[in-house]
């Protein structure tokens, strides 16, 4: 169960436009998907890091999620709100960790990304459906990178990208 919606304050109001991810969970149409979207200059960004570099700015990019979406998800009175699309943007970083940056990685990335944010293959569904909380909300995008991550990189062997 979740708590009521809470009143605004300023932390409040920064987690829930750090929760939209910067405002794309507002968009009218597909929020997750254009929330994803962002991904794409962040693993443009993040593919320049060293792994630990890369490691360290994603666990600390989770923390963040995982905060901003529970005050998101108090503060819209349902944990998993649709205009909470930060989840997506870990989610996705899983998807593309270590890979160096390329378009043909960027774009299958984000599309596998979102088959299986969509579908919830075990155990996504499980944190999606049981655990009301920001980690609930981020760690079932976590579990959807990593089959992302897998399809990917199969997908780029066999096609020799």
């Amino acid at each position: 169960m979740i708590d009521p919606p809470h009143t605004s304050s300023p932390s409040n109001s920064f987690a829930v436009w750090l929760a939209a991810n910067g405002g794309l969970g507002f968009a009218p149409f597909a929020p997750g998907t254009v929330g994803t979207l962002a991904g794409i200059p962040a693993f443009w960004l993040l593919a320049r890091f060293s792994p630990s570099l890369y490691i360290l700015t994603w666990l600390a990019l989770f923390a963040l999620a995982c905060w901003s979406a529970d005050v998101a998800g108090r503060h819209y009175g349902q944990a998993d709100d649709g205009r909470i699309v930060i989840d997506e943007l870990v989610g996705y970083l899983v998807t593309v960790a270590m890979l160096p940056f390329s378009w043909p990685a960027a774009i299958l990335g984000f599309f596998w990304f979102r088959l299986f944010d969509i579908v919830k293959f075990p155990p996504a569904r499980w944190f999606d459906l049981n655990v009301k909380n920001g980690v609930g909300v981020v760690f079932d995008d976590v579990v959807a990178g990593i089959y992302a991550a897998l399809a990917l990189r199969l997908t780029m062997a066999v096609f020799g990208l």
